[in-house]
């Protein structure tokens, strides 16, 4: 494989081979409803990536990528419950079609799925993989949960909210990556390389979610566009704000935060106004480009052929370039 398309098919391919149980229907159905919802498959793709970097044979990191997709897609049906989220990939999430408790339920069996396919691997790198995988499944739980915490607290720093992401987003794809490299027999060092490679990714590429939910529109986003002002969520852009030495601005921030009976649409226009005033949404592209560049040049010092670093090379400004 050369291209990132190709990786992107064969993940789907893969994905649509997985054979859940058809009883019960409730517990079920809704994990091939949100796996068939699509999405970019990052992290698989990444793994797969990572692993052709140092063997053209890439099959023995399929399992693992899989795990990776299902775990992910795992923490989505929860996440969605948190977040009190409708929409995902431009369709009615799981806790909308069904209900909370069928999607907390359902997200628990695919999590169980997830290990199950990660009990596909050779036993030569089982252990390896299984403790990178279980190491991030906790981070990313304690990502959400400073995330939660974020919510309650008034003022967040730019360094706890960076911390706070790289734990709830860029750990998993930091680990897509050192996963594909250890299963392609990968040295340690090249491991680690990837590794932080994907943290700064990963970081990237949650600043630039931050900024299209703000920004692009719903039909392209996937998701309701503006959704993270209507929550008060502590995004990169909403703490640079609040930060903001214009004290008029910040008090009118704040007013819209504190209000409790509001017009969404309105508010979203209104904070939308003050981001463009305190020019919040192009300090957040310039920091997501800042990540993004220590990415590439992390790409450049791992030790593998030029040419078989282009599809990750590709992936890498995909993403910064991306409208959903």
């Amino acid at each position: 494989m050369s291209e990132l398309k190709d990786y992107t098919v064969l993940i789907e391919e893969k994905l649509k081979e997985l054979n859940f149980p058809s009883e019960p229907q409730k517990l079920y159905e809704p994990i091939q409803y949100i796996l068939d919802l699509g999405g970019k498959r990052l992290r698989p793709a990444l793994t797969l990536i990572a692993a052709s970097l140092f063997r053209d044979d890439t099959s023995e990191a399929v399992p693992a990528a899989l795990a990776l997709e299902v775990f992910h897609n795992f923490t989505l049906l929860h996440d969605d419950i948190m977040d009190k989220a409708e929409i995902r990939r431009g369709k009615p999430t799981v806790h909308k079609v069904w209900n909370e408790n069928v999607a907390i339920l359902s997200g628990d069996a695919a999590i169980i799925k997830a290990y199950e396919l990660l009990g596909q691997l050779p036993d030569s790198i089982f252990r390896k993989v299984f403790q990178v995988f279980n190491e991030t499944a906790l981070e990313v739980c304690e990502g959400q949960q400073y995330d939660m915490n974020f919510e309650e607290e008034e003022l967040v720093t730019v360094p706890e909210y960076l911390e706070m992401i790289r734990l709830k987003t860029s750990v998993l794809i930091a680990a897509a990556l050192k996963i594909g490299g250890i299963c392609a027999g990968a040295d340690a060092a090249d491991q680690e390389i990837l590794y932080e490679l994907g943290i700064n990714l990963g970081l990237a590429f949650q600043l630039q979610d931050d900024y299209l939910d703000v920004y692009a529109s719903t039909e392209k986003f996937g998701k309701t566009s503006g959704g993270d002002i209507v929550n008060n969520k502590k995004t990169y852009l909403l703490i640079n704000a609040l930060n903001s030495d214009n004290k008029m601005l910040v008090e009118e921030l704040k007013h819209w935060i504190n209000l409790k009976d509001f017009n969404p649409p309105e508010k979203i226009e209104a904070v939308k106004k003050i981001y463009e005033e305190l020019e919040t949404g192009t300090d957040t592209q310039l920091q997501a480009v800042s990540f993004i560049n220590n990415a590439v040049e992390l790409l450049d010092s791992i030790d593998a052929d030029s040419e078989k670093k282009k599809p990750l090379e590709e992936l890498i400004f995909k993403l910064m370039y991306r409208e959903k």
